[in-house]
């Protein structure tokens, strides 16, 4: 798992993903798993995921603490 993430953000080494996807031809579980991270991925990409600044964060518990 460690090796599959590490190749899904391009810091695996050439030898580690050859050894990955060498692997994945043979356990088919990682390769599940491979698939599932790769489209987690690309949905989180997708919806340009972003957190919050503090000022946003304050912000929001006032009206959180207004509302009771």
């Amino acid at each position: 798992a460690l090796i599959c993430d590490k190749a899904q953000y391009n810091e695996a080494s050439f030898l580690e993903k050859v050894k990955l996807n060498l692997h994945l031809i043979i356990c088919k579980t990682c390769a599940k798993h491979s698939k599932k991270n790769a489209t987690l991925t690309s949905l989180c990409k997708e919806a340009k995921l972003k957190s919050l600044t503090e000022n946003e964060k304050t912000i929001m518990k006032k009206e959180i603490e207004n509302q009771y």
